[in-house]
């Protein structure tokens, strides 16, 4: 076999072993392929090329639905290769980019994720990969590190305008979390009952102070059905007590059908002449950092009009 030939320099047994594994990828004999290449690197450990080998046996695998095994030869390459330029690309950031992509644990993930960040960052958006952090960490329950990565995000110039596939609410989520968190968080009821009682009492008794002290000091909104929470002028800081003042407040039996374990809507009105009717909103925090607040119950914004 001409392979077998020492006089061969490396280069030169590169180019013959490239020439065969094409061969083999035109062929679609992807077996054949996995088996001349792990051959060939069992064979000869000290190559220089096996990063390149292994990948191509990664590649031959991702052809052949094994997501499993293509995933343990990318990351085999990271944790035994040095890494390698083909055709001016790094194999080792081709590696990770794939492993974003077909890793199923969030703990892996995070993993890639950092590697990218520390070892690629001209390659990358790191705007959309501390967002992507946070995410798993959140999955992993590493709430701290959520956190962190959460800020960095929010401190990118590009956070208010990116564009993440998957993600349309990330700027958002981030900073209502991040807002949330450096917030004293004393507006929180320990449950549904508890909150829609004391803002019934408040309406009531035409307490005004009790009720601005029990709207979310976070993100809290007013805004008609149809508008985002997180537009410019649904965020208005406002005092109930000029809604309060010489007009008579009424409030619903009973809270709105549409409410659901997380959250809940109760109708009332006589506020104004020109959108008498408000839907005030209630929600379930969802903030597992703090196991004290978490689970509790806010009062986080005002729907102006009859639901749509």
């Amino acid at each position: 076999m001409l392979l077998e030939d020492s006089t061969l320099n490396e280069k030169q047994q590169y180019s013959i072993i490239n020439q065969l594994a094409n061969t083999y990828l035109q062929e679609k004999d992807y077996q054949g392929l996995v088996l001349f290449l792990t051959d060939r690197v069992e064979q000869n450990p000290g190559d220089t090329y096996n990063s390149y080998w292994l990948l191509m046996t990664a590649y031959a695998y991702l052809s052949m639905g094994a997501e499993p095994v293509a995933e343990y030869y990318f990351d085999r390459i990271l944790q035994q290769c040095q890494d390698l330029l083909v055709k001016g690309n790094s194999v080792h950031f081709m590696c990770l980019q794939n492993l974003i992509q077909i890793s199923k644990t969030p703990a892996h993930r995070i993993k890639y994720f950092n590697d990218l960040i520390t070892r690629f960052p001209e390659n990358i958006n790191t705007t959309e990969l501390y967002l992507h952090l946070a995410t798993e960490y959140e999955k992993d329950s590493q709430w701290n590190q959520a956190l962190k990565n959460y800020t960095l995000f929010l401190q990118q110039p590009d956070a208010t305008t990116i564009q993440i596939p998957g993600e349309p609410d990330a700027y958002k989520n981030a900073r209502h979390f991040v807002d949330f968190n450096n917030s004293s968080k004393d507006w929180t009821f320990d449950s549904l009952p508890a909150l829609e009682q004391a803002v019934r009492k408040a309406i009531r008794n035409y307490d005004w102070r009790a009720l601005d002290k029990y709207k979310a000091k976070v993100n809290f909104f007013s805004m008609s059905w149809k508008q985002d929470e997180m537009d410019a002028n649904a965020q208005s800081e406002f005092s109930m007590r000029s809604f309060m003042r010489g007009n008579r407040i009424r409030v619903s039996d009973t809270l709105d059908e549409a409410s659901n374990p997380n959250e809940a809507y109760l109708r009332t009105w006589g506020w104004s002449t020109y959108i008498p009717v408000w839907y005030l909103y209630f929600r379930k925090v969802n903030f597992p950092v703090d196991s004290d607040i978490h689970g509790n119950w806010e009062w986080a914004g005002i729907y102006m009009g009859n639901k749509l």
